[in-house]
């Protein structure tokens, strides 16, 4: 088991028990990105983009320098994850079609959905790395999981279709 296999696994217990009969979205999104950002070198930005129109997202809590504001599902490896509804794993972020550079400093990027049972976009959960090629299977693994998990526990939250 690989160093990074037992920090997520660490992390993430700590995660769900911190959240523990937590009923408010905006409380777990915060420790979320707490805990992950704190946890691993290689998290430069951390945090979400919460569904708050049919096709935009807007920054939620989060870990790291400023983040943009608003983004449409149109643009960018955060609106690709959430129009596809598949984890964007990004080894160069200026390969990617219509990155959207909130950061300068940003190489690489991996981005999950937070998809309800229903399938709707919840939001996503964005970890930005300074690094090139930061992330890897392992990452993807453990974050789908968790993003999962969260989407099963919070799918109560109010959402927007479209």
């Amino acid at each position: 088991m690989s160093n990074r296999h037992k920090t997520y696994e660490e992390t993430i217990e700590r995660i769900k028990a911190i959240l523990e009969g937590e009923d408010d979205w905006i409380a777990a999104m915060a420790t979320v990105a707490c805990e992950l950002h704190h946890a691993f070198d290689h998290y430069h930005w951390t945090g979400f983009y919460r569904r708050t129109g049919p096709q935009m997202l807007t920054v939620g809590p989060y870990q790291g320098g400023h983040g943009c504001l608003h983004i449409d599902f149109a643009r960018g490896v955060c609106g690709a994850a959430a129009r596809t509804q598949q984890t964007q794993l990004v080894d160069d972020v200026h390969q990617f079609p219509g990155h959207i550079a909130c950061s300068s400093t940003t190489q690489s990027e991996i981005v999950v959905p937070v998809l309800t049972p229903d399938g709707d976009v919840l939001a996503v959960l964005d970890v930005d790395s300074d690094d090139p090629a930061a992330f890897d299977e392992v990452d993807r693994e453990h974050l789908e999981s968790l993003c999962a998990w969260l989407g099963r526990t919070f799918n109560h939250q109010p959402r927007h279709r479209g």
